[in-house]
């Protein structure tokens, strides 16, 4: 039961922008075993490439999303963590555990966040919502995401701050909210600030 795997757990996201010298293949695969070696019990990846590799080379969950080759300049306001079948389907192809999402009440580019979702469940994956306010939490677990990810928080045009720590705020409120996985990530520093969201309920800190 991958879900279970992950509980007290921590997850590195190991991405890079495809214009940085650290996208090379070897350095994102150089930097996958040196989290693995520290303890990492999942990875978070962007692109089928990453994911491949990371299926290919190590035997831990794999959380799966596309991000574009350059955010676009009104990122704040639009869905660029993997916002269509077809990229859900390459993830899918590339070996993917669990496939995450943008679920902001942004607009959506094509499909609905909800055949979104449908998408990826008829193809027996977990889905993982990638959320910036409560609400958005409520709606993706009612729609039926199977874990619920404060990602988003400060990075759409409406919860944009300049909070330099992770928003134990809305994790609090989720958890004691909802009956499923809710993880905490973005802005995370310190490992007592994982120490703090392990201690509010989240199941696991990327």
């Amino acid at each position: 039961n991958i879900i279970e795997c992950l509980k007290n757990q921590v997850i590195i996201s190991v991405q890079a922008m495809p214009d940085e010298p650290l996208y090379e293949e070897e350095c994102l695969i150089a930097m996958m075993k040196s989290v693995i070696n520290g303890g990492a019990k999942a990875l978070r990846v962007a692109g089928a490439r990453d994911v491949q590799n990371a299926k290919k080379l190590f035997n831990v969950p794999v959380i799966g999303l596309t991000k574009p080759g350059k955010l676009p300049d009104n990122w704040l306001d639009v869905v660029y963590i993997t916002p269509t079948m077809k990229e859900v389907t390459q993830l899918i192809d590339a070996g993917a555990d669990i496939i995450a999402t943008d679920a902001t009440k942004r607009q959506r580019p094509e499909e609905s966040l909800k055949e979104i979702l449908e998408g990826i469940k008829k193809r027996n994956k977990l889905a993982m919502a990638d959320i910036s306010t409560f609400e958005e939490g409520i709606n993706a677990k009612n729609l039926g995401f199977d874990i619920i990810s404060t990602t988003l928080s400060g990075y759409t045009g409406y919860t944009k701050s300049d909070l330099k720590t992770p928003d134990y705020a809305l994790l609090e409120k989720l958890v004691k909210e909802l009956d499923c996985p809710v993880i905490l990530e973005g802005r995370i520093w310190e490992p007592r600030e994982v120490d703090k969201a392990f201690s509010l309920g989240a199941h696991a800190v990327v």
